[in-house]
């Protein structure tokens, strides 16, 4: 049975949710397009969308944010940042930036130009979307492990660094602007990447001199799996784990919405190379901000110092990714197919399980998140092939790897209750799967369109 593991805090403030009728959840996701991001927060009753900026923040963060230096340059909060971030880190530049998506746009452009390769072990829908915007082309090569979804890895999210090498050698060493290594592997399933492989990777790039960037959103829960589960790190310290993976890197991008547990924010570092330095701080003043805030107000930056020291705490982190173990086995014991074993910050049901009758251009894993929303009022979003633009150069819809259907744990958000309420949607859902055909794109953009895209099911 399901293990539920307490939570190391206590409940100080509430938010009221509200339940919908099914009647009035169908009319409200007609008014969205079938599409979860049109959708009014609302009319929805667990919100599983994403775990970006959904957080809770804590006492400690909100008594940083009433202390916020709002100083246009050189504030204090700026330098509180600074020196907890460099302490984690250790690197010799860190720029704020307002959130994840920014500092891919500070960084990407520097390093990729036109008719260059991006190879990762799987990029994210924005890091996919900065790469092709800089003309680009993404490559994945995640562990083939990854597309068994029934059965244990402890690693999923490893880099195939065999097939790494035949693409440096098909490509040519120009030709492949950077290597990114994301941790957690969001798109396989938000699997971990052990230290040996990262590792690994690092000492390939370094061998073709091609730089090494961590795409580093969810680098905690990471740095947590790695002393759960490789041999030799049980009796390490997080922030010790964390070093090790950051001393591999060349330059990283961190979205701190989600391990550093605030709202808005982000960061991009570089190790030591002074020409990317200077154009990252070029890009920095037009785009964001000046050097010291980066788009970010005073106590926004405060409490990310906080919340970079309370994200890599090894009891919320325990509890945390133990939120997730517990709603994935409850998912197995209703029969509910998952990316097993489920990553740190959600859990990813394998779609194609759950609708084998819908092919990848119709969308099944889009098609279980509306399913679910019309059964019991929780967004998902879709990792699988509705998240995927259509190739740059054919227009054809891509396949993905992996039909997957997100639903995301906000962290210190939701309580057992509410976990067990989605299982039990979710194998509602299974027992009525017949009953879905899919959907097809109305209206889209040519880049990340799943956020703006327009839907409607599909009729034969």
């Amino acid at each position: 049975m399901a293990k539920y593991i307490p939570e190391p805090y206590r409940i100080k403030m509430v938010e009221a949710i509200r339940q919908t009728t099914y009647e009035e959840r169908t009319e409200a996701v007609k008014a969205a397009n079938y599409n979860m991001f049109s959708l009014a927060s609302s009319d929805v009753y667990i919100d599983m969308l994403t775990d970006s900026g959904t957080n809770a923040m804590s006492d400690q963060q909100w008594a940083a944010v009433m202390l916020g230096d709002e100083s246009y340059a050189g504030s204090r909060s700026y330098e509180q940042l600074m020196e907890v971030a460099h302490d984690i880190f250790m690197y010799d530049y860190i720029q704020p930036v307002h959130q994840g998506r920014a500092a891919e746009n500070m960084l990407f452009p520097l390093l990729l130009k036109e008719g260059m390769v991006s190879i990762s072990n799987y990029h994210f829908d924005t890091t996919s979307g900065h790469v092709q915007l800089a003309g680009a082309k993404v490559i994945n090569c995640v562990s083939p492990e990854a597309k068994d979804t029934q059965n244990y890895a402890p690693f999923k999210g490893n880099m195939d660094t065999e097939k790494l090498r035949e693409l440096i050698e098909e490509y040519g060493r120009d030709k492949v602007g950077c290597i990114v290594m994301t941790i957690t592997c969001n798109s396989a399933g938000g699997q971990p990447v052990s230290l040996a492989n990262i590792r690994e990777s690092a000492a390939i790039a370094r061998e073709h001199q091609i730089p090494f960037v961590i795409d580093a959103a969810r680098f905690a829960e990471n740095a947590f799996f790695i002393k759960e589960r490789e041999e030799g790190q049980q009796d390490r310290s997080i922030k010790d784990i964390v070093r090790d993976i950051f001393a591999e890197g060349d330059a990283f991008t961190l979205s701190a919405k989600k391990d550093a547990v605030v709202n808005i924010g982000g960061l991009v570092g570089v190790r030591e190379d002074t020409e990317l330095i200077k154009g990252i701080k070029g890009r920095v003043v037009p785009y964001e901000g000046f050097l010291t805030y980066g788009g970010l107000s005073g106590r926004d930056l405060g409490a990310m110092a906080v919340g970079l020291t309370e994200g890599i705490d090894e009891d919320f982190l325990r509890s945390y990714v133990g939120q997730t173990k517990y709603l994935g086995d409850r998912c197995r014991e209703l029969g509910v197919p998952i990316q097993y074993p489920t990553g740190g910050h959600a859990v990813f049901v394998d779609a194609k399980k759950v609708f084998p009758q819908i092919p990848y251009y119709r969308f099944p894993a889009h098609s279980l998140c509306v399913a679910l929303y019309l059964e019991g009022g929780i967004r998902g979003c879709d990792i699988g092939s509705f998240i995927l633009d259509p190739d740059p150069e054919t227009g054809e819809q891509l396949e993905a790897d992996l039909e997957l259907a997100r639903f995301c744990i906000p962290r210190r958000t939701y309580t057992q209750a509410h976990l067990d309420y989605v299982a039990e949607s979710l194998a509602a859902v299974m027992k009525r799967s017949d009953e879905f055909a899919g959907y097809e794109i109305v209206e889209q953009a040519k880049v990340l369109r799943h956020f703006t895209a327009k839907l409607k099911p599909y009729t034969a």
